[in-house]
């Protein structure tokens, strides 16, 4: 992985030595000439003007000792928002790489005031350790060259410390998407279980494990069920982190379903194979968690990761079937393709005991909300206004953005059982906000629910920083939120 390092200026950026120096410019503002020397015809004949996501190579510019300048477009300088210096600092990464260079450097822009300047720092530390992301572990020969060395340039002795969380917020990312990424025969409900003990060992958490038997002997019957079928049997996932003293914590749900062929309600074969990625919600739980304990935040915060695989067999739950979950409500399966919520009401229901201050669950949970959102928001939906509003915020702030949709009680309504207190499928309209209606059945606490299926992952690349594959969302927007909580939130 990259090294982020960070140093001054040294009076101007003509003396700094790097394979390439990288440089923001707003649209349509101009970049110092003794910047450029003598090619400061690449502005004069409008071959770059600063338009957002653009960027111009410039070899051997005559003020400069690196002998390569890349310019990077901000755009307008009014709509300028902290998730754009993210995208550039990725893209000067990726460029450097794409050259097979050693080292870059990244200049700073000026930001007014040392707290925005961290910010900055924070922000081009995460751009450019998530735009180098890639995963080939399954690789008999890996793809392309690594850059070693990135330096962030700046005056500011504080920036520092910017960097340094920028690249635990990072590595948190970046231990999600690995997660996410690997093939669902390695990531099975215990190979989850083992990276959260992992968790622990670094951080100093408390982690409980349940296996089939303790699932059953709990009560968790969502879970026992959606996994009877399967071979590697299910397990729920406890980790706590304890920082915050006496006070009630907040708990992080993440589904995952390591593998969902959707059970006797079989899926489409077409596209199956990215069913792996039904685990993305405690991916993102499990790296929110080991970023909560690099940085040390002083909050109290507990996860729960209800993990199973969804598969067809002569042990199947079917359509039909009535469930009592662990709260005592039943539920008639209506289709065993909606199992996400039967293990995260479980969850919900477990997460009563701690009588938390605030309860956030995300999973890959429908397709509709995909449709309705598509790739660029997390649905936000929840019972709390205060709650709703410090996600979406946080969601702004870490460039993971989350869209607020209703909760109605005609959507609870349209999940009401015949044979039973609920049914697990609300029909093809509103499919997004019935499934959240029917979470919202199993909560009397403050929650909120993030439908990401669509942000979860993707088959082509998003932006500079988001590749193709797990994107690791939304950990970073989670992180953002327990740092606000912390007194210690970035801003949009």
């Amino acid at each position: 992985m990259v090294r982020i390092a960070t140093g001054g200026d040294g009076g101007g950026l003509a003396k700094v030595e790097a394979d390439l120096l990288a440089m923001c410019v707003f649209e349509d503002e101009d970049v110092p000439r003794e910047v450029l020397g003598d090619k400061a015809g690449v502005l004069k004949d409008g071959d770059f003007s600063g338009k957002k996501g653009s960027s111009a190579l410039v070899y051997n510019p005559g003020g400069l000792a690196s002998p390569r300048l890349l310019l990077v477009g901000l755009g307008p300088r009014s709509s300028f928002k902290i998730d754009t210096l993210r995208r550039a600092a990725a893209t000067a990464a990726k460029r450097a790489r794409s050259l097979k260079l050693g080292s870059a450097a990244f200049a700073l822009p000026v930001q007014e005031g040392s707290a925005a300047r961290v910010a900055a720092a924070e922000a081009v530390a995460e751009g450019a350790t998530l735009g180098l992301y890639s995963f080939d572990l399954y690789k008999t020969k890996a793809d392309g060259h690594e850059l070693s060395n990135f330096t962030i340039v700046s005056d500011d002795e504080g920036v520092a410390e910017g960097a340094e969380t920028g690249a635990k917020l990072a590595a948190a990312t970046v231990l999600a998407r690995d997660l996410q990424n690997e093939p669902s025969n390695t990531a099975t409900p215990e190979f989850l279980a083992q990276k959260a003990r992992e968790i622990v060992e670094r951080h100093g958490m408390d982690v409980t494990i349940l296996d089939r038997a303790a699932i059953e002997a709990e009560g968790l019957n969502g879970l026992a069920t959606v996994g009877r079928s399967a071979s590697n049997e299910p397990r729920f996932i406890v980790l706590e982190h304890k920082g915050g003293g006496d006070e009630a914590p907040v708990v992080l749900v993440g589904k995952a379903v390591t593998f969902d062929s959707g059970g006797i309600s079989i899926k489409p074969s077409a596209g199956m194979e990215d069913m792996k990625f039904d685990m993305s919600g405690g991916a993102a739980v499990l790296g929110t968690m080991d970023a909560v304990g690099a940085l040390r935040l002083p909050v109290n915060v507990v996860a729960l990761v209800p993990s199973t695989e969804n598969l067809p067999g002569g042990d199947a739950f079917k359509p039909g079937d009535v469930l009592e979950l662990h709260s005592g409500k039943t539920v008639e399966i209506v289709t065993t393709d909606a199992e996400g919520r039967l293990i995260l009401a479980d969850a919900l229901s477990y997460a009563k005991r701690y009588e938390p201050l605030a309860v956030i669950d995300c999973a890959t949970l429908t397709g509709a909300c995909h449709v309705a959102l598509g790739d660029h928001a997390s649905g936000l939906m929840g019972n709390d206004d205060g709650l709703i509003e410090e996600v979406r915020n946080a969601g702004e702030a870490s460039g993971e953005r989350a869209w607020h949709l209703p909760l109605f009680d005609e959507y609870t309504e349209q999940i009401r059982g015949n044979t039973a207190d609920l049914r697990n499928s609300g029909g093809r309209y509103g499919g997004a906000l019935t499934a959240g209606a029917f979470l919202k059945e199993f909560v009397d606490y403050p929650w909120v629910h993030l439908d990401i299926a669509g942000v979860a992952y993707s088959a082509k690349a998003k932006n500079a920083y988001t590749p193709k594959g797990g994107s690791g969302a939304p950990a970073r927007l989670l992180v953002e939120f327990l740092r606000g909580r912390a007194g210690d939130g970035a801003t949009a």
